[in-house]
Protein backbone atom coordinates (compact mmCIF):
# COMPACT_ATOMS: atom_id res chain seq x y z
CA UNK A 1 0.00 0.00 0.00
CA UNK A 2 1.15 3.51 -0.82
CA UNK A 3 1.17 5.91 2.16
CA UNK A 4 -1.78 8.29 2.34
CA UNK A 5 0.35 11.43 2.17
CA UNK A 6 2.03 10.14 -1.00
CA UNK A 7 -1.35 9.42 -2.59
CA UNK A 8 -2.61 12.91 -1.73
CA UNK A 9 0.47 14.46 -3.29
CA UNK A 10 -0.01 12.28 -6.37
CA UNK A 11 -3.67 13.28 -6.68
CA UNK A 12 -2.82 16.99 -6.39
CA UNK A 13 -0.09 16.74 -9.03
CA UNK A 14 -2.16 14.62 -11.43
CA UNK A 15 -5.16 16.95 -11.05
CA UNK A 16 -3.05 19.95 -12.01
CA UNK A 17 -1.76 18.05 -15.04
CA UNK A 18 -5.11 16.57 -16.09
CA UNK A 19 -7.09 19.81 -15.96
CA UNK A 20 -4.76 21.45 -18.49
CA UNK A 21 -6.46 21.26 -21.91
CA UNK A 22 -4.85 18.53 -24.01
CA UNK A 23 -6.00 16.58 -27.07
CA UNK A 24 -8.26 14.18 -25.17
CA UNK A 25 -9.79 17.00 -23.12
CA UNK A 26 -10.50 19.00 -26.27
CA UNK A 27 -12.05 15.93 -27.87
CA UNK A 28 -14.29 15.48 -24.84
CA UNK A 29 -15.44 19.09 -25.20
CA UNK A 30 -15.98 18.69 -28.94
CA UNK A 31 -17.81 15.38 -28.53
CA UNK A 32 -20.10 16.96 -25.95
CA UNK A 33 -20.97 19.76 -28.37
CA UNK A 34 -21.45 17.46 -31.33
CA UNK A 35 -23.29 14.48 -29.89
CA UNK A 36 -24.01 14.96 -26.20
CA UNK A 37 -22.77 13.30 -23.05
CA UNK A 38 -23.65 9.73 -23.97
CA UNK A 39 -21.44 9.65 -27.06
CA UNK A 40 -18.81 11.76 -25.30
CA UNK A 41 -18.71 9.11 -22.56
CA UNK A 42 -17.54 6.56 -25.14
CA UNK A 43 -14.72 8.91 -26.09
CA UNK A 44 -13.79 9.19 -22.42
CA UNK A 45 -13.75 5.39 -22.18
CA UNK A 46 -11.47 5.26 -25.22
CA UNK A 47 -8.99 7.74 -23.72
CA UNK A 48 -9.12 5.94 -20.36
CA UNK A 49 -8.46 2.55 -21.99
CA UNK A 50 -5.52 4.03 -23.91
CA UNK A 51 -4.05 5.56 -20.75
CA UNK A 52 -4.43 2.24 -18.96
CA UNK A 53 -2.42 0.61 -21.76
CA UNK A 54 0.28 3.28 -21.45
CA UNK A 55 0.51 2.87 -17.68
CA UNK A 56 0.73 -0.90 -18.09
CA UNK A 57 3.58 -0.45 -20.56
CA UNK A 58 5.37 1.80 -18.08
CA UNK A 59 4.92 -0.79 -15.34
CA UNK A 60 6.47 -3.36 -17.69
CA UNK A 61 9.43 -1.05 -18.33
CA UNK A 62 8.65 -0.25 -21.97
CA UNK A 63 8.62 3.49 -21.30
CA UNK A 64 12.38 3.29 -20.79
CA UNK A 65 12.69 1.57 -24.18
CA UNK A 66 10.82 4.41 -25.88
CA UNK A 67 13.03 6.98 -24.18
CA UNK A 68 16.12 5.11 -25.38
CA UNK A 69 14.99 4.44 -28.96
CA UNK A 70 15.06 7.49 -31.20
CA UNK A 71 13.59 5.53 -34.11
CA UNK A 72 10.59 4.32 -32.12
CA UNK A 73 10.04 7.72 -30.56
CA UNK A 74 10.12 9.51 -33.92
CA UNK A 75 7.84 6.95 -35.55
CA UNK A 76 5.18 7.47 -32.89
CA UNK A 77 5.75 11.21 -32.92
CA UNK A 78 5.09 11.49 -36.65
CA UNK A 79 1.93 9.41 -36.33
CA UNK A 80 0.74 11.63 -33.49
CA UNK A 81 1.46 14.84 -35.41
CA UNK A 82 -0.36 13.59 -38.51
CA UNK A 83 -3.38 12.44 -36.54
CA UNK A 84 -3.71 15.68 -34.55
CA UNK A 85 -3.45 17.69 -37.79
CA UNK A 86 -6.13 15.52 -39.40
CA UNK A 87 -8.48 16.05 -36.45
CA UNK A 88 -7.77 19.77 -36.46
CA UNK A 89 -8.52 19.97 -40.17
CA UNK A 90 -11.83 18.14 -39.71
CA UNK A 91 -12.87 20.52 -36.94
CA UNK A 92 -11.77 23.59 -38.91
CA UNK A 93 -13.69 22.55 -42.03
CA UNK A 94 -16.93 21.74 -40.17
CA UNK A 95 -19.84 23.23 -42.11
CA UNK A 96 -22.20 25.77 -40.63
CA UNK A 97 -22.85 28.64 -43.05
CA UNK A 98 -26.17 30.19 -42.06
CA UNK A 99 -27.73 27.01 -40.62
CA UNK A 100 -29.61 27.25 -37.36
CA UNK A 101 -28.36 25.56 -34.22
CA UNK A 102 -30.67 22.54 -34.40
CA UNK A 103 -29.67 21.72 -37.98
CA UNK A 104 -26.00 22.20 -37.14
CA UNK A 105 -26.17 19.70 -34.30
CA UNK A 106 -28.21 17.25 -36.38
CA UNK A 107 -25.64 17.36 -39.16
CA UNK A 108 -22.91 16.35 -36.75
CA UNK A 109 -24.75 13.30 -35.40
CA UNK A 110 -22.49 11.16 -37.60
CA UNK A 111 -20.18 10.90 -34.61
CA UNK A 112 -21.09 7.44 -33.33
CA UNK A 113 -20.06 5.98 -29.96
CA UNK A 114 -17.61 3.65 -31.73
CA UNK A 115 -15.99 6.52 -33.63
CA UNK A 116 -15.75 8.61 -30.48
CA UNK A 117 -14.10 5.70 -28.62
CA UNK A 118 -11.58 4.94 -31.37
CA UNK A 119 -10.75 8.57 -32.03
CA UNK A 120 -9.94 9.37 -28.41
CA UNK A 121 -8.01 6.13 -27.94
CA UNK A 122 -6.00 6.81 -31.10
CA UNK A 123 -5.08 10.31 -29.97
CA UNK A 124 -3.79 9.03 -26.62
CA UNK A 125 -1.90 6.08 -28.06
CA UNK A 126 -0.28 7.94 -30.96
CA UNK A 127 1.36 10.52 -28.72
CA UNK A 128 4.74 9.20 -27.47
CA UNK A 129 4.88 12.01 -24.92
CA UNK A 130 2.08 10.26 -23.03
CA UNK A 131 4.22 7.18 -22.47
CA UNK A 132 7.24 9.31 -21.62
CA UNK A 133 5.13 11.36 -19.22
CA UNK A 134 3.91 8.30 -17.34
CA UNK A 135 7.47 6.92 -17.35
CA UNK A 136 8.78 10.08 -15.69
CA UNK A 137 5.81 10.81 -13.43
CA UNK A 138 4.53 7.55 -11.95
CA UNK A 139 7.82 6.03 -10.70
CA UNK A 140 8.30 9.02 -8.39
CA UNK A 141 5.41 7.73 -6.27
CA UNK A 142 6.43 4.06 -6.33
CA UNK A 143 8.53 2.56 -3.53
CA UNK A 144 11.10 0.27 -5.21
CA UNK A 145 11.59 -1.65 -1.95
CA UNK A 146 8.04 -3.03 -2.13
CA UNK A 147 6.17 -4.97 -4.79
CA UNK A 148 5.60 -2.52 -7.61
CA UNK A 149 2.62 -4.01 -9.49
CA UNK A 150 0.05 -3.22 -6.73
CA UNK A 151 1.46 0.31 -6.41
CA UNK A 152 1.13 0.95 -10.15
CA UNK A 153 -2.40 -0.46 -10.03
CA UNK A 154 -3.30 1.92 -7.21
CA UNK A 155 -1.83 4.94 -8.94
CA UNK A 156 -3.48 3.97 -12.22
CA UNK A 157 -6.90 3.69 -10.59
CA UNK A 158 -6.57 7.13 -9.02
CA UNK A 159 -5.22 8.83 -12.12
CA UNK A 160 -7.70 7.28 -14.56
CA UNK A 161 -10.69 8.03 -12.32
CA UNK A 162 -9.64 11.64 -11.84
CA UNK A 163 -8.83 12.09 -15.52
CA UNK A 164 -12.18 10.60 -16.60
CA UNK A 165 -14.09 12.89 -14.23
CA UNK A 166 -12.32 15.95 -15.63
CA UNK A 167 -12.99 14.83 -19.22
CA UNK A 168 -16.65 14.35 -18.32
CA UNK A 169 -16.71 17.93 -17.00
CA UNK A 170 -15.32 19.14 -20.34
CA UNK A 171 -17.95 17.10 -22.20
CA UNK A 172 -20.71 18.49 -19.97
CA UNK A 173 -19.47 22.01 -20.67
CA UNK A 174 -19.82 21.22 -24.36
CA UNK A 175 -23.41 19.99 -23.96
CA UNK A 176 -24.30 23.15 -22.03
CA UNK A 177 -22.66 25.39 -24.59
CA UNK A 178 -24.57 23.88 -27.50
CA UNK A 179 -27.88 24.90 -25.91
CA UNK A 180 -27.06 28.58 -25.84
CA UNK A 181 -24.67 29.29 -28.68
CA UNK A 182 -25.63 30.22 -32.21
CA UNK A 183 -24.31 28.30 -35.20
CA UNK A 184 -21.62 30.95 -35.58
CA UNK A 185 -20.66 30.53 -31.92
CA UNK A 186 -20.38 26.76 -32.34
CA UNK A 187 -18.26 27.30 -35.42
CA UNK A 188 -15.91 29.48 -33.41
CA UNK A 189 -15.58 26.81 -30.70
CA UNK A 190 -14.78 24.22 -33.36
CA UNK A 191 -12.13 26.46 -34.83
CA UNK A 192 -10.61 27.26 -31.45
CA UNK A 193 -10.39 23.51 -30.77
CA UNK A 194 -8.92 23.01 -34.25
CA UNK A 195 -6.30 25.70 -33.64
CA UNK A 196 -5.43 24.06 -30.33
CA UNK A 197 -5.02 20.71 -32.12
CA UNK A 198 -2.66 22.33 -34.64
CA UNK A 199 -0.70 23.95 -31.80
CA UNK A 200 -0.40 20.64 -29.95
CA UNK A 201 0.73 18.98 -33.19
CA UNK A 202 3.41 21.65 -33.58
CA UNK A 203 4.61 21.12 -30.01
CA UNK A 204 4.74 17.37 -30.60
CA UNK A 205 6.58 17.87 -33.90
CA UNK A 206 9.28 19.83 -32.08
CA UNK A 207 9.53 17.37 -29.18
CA UNK A 208 12.86 15.73 -28.63
CA UNK A 209 13.60 12.40 -27.02
CA UNK A 210 15.07 12.60 -23.52
CA UNK A 211 17.55 9.85 -22.83
CA UNK A 212 16.71 7.72 -19.81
Amino acid sequence: MIPTHTLLLFMAASFALAITPGPTMLLALSNGIVAGRRVAAYGILGATAANLILITLVALGLGVLLAASETLFNALRYVGVAYLCWLGLKLWRSKTSDMDQAKLVAQKRELTPRRAFLRSASVALSNPKGLLFFSAFLPQFVNPDHEQAPQYAELAALFLTQDAVIMFCYATAGTKAVRYLTARGLLMINRVCAAAMFALAAVLAMARRVNA
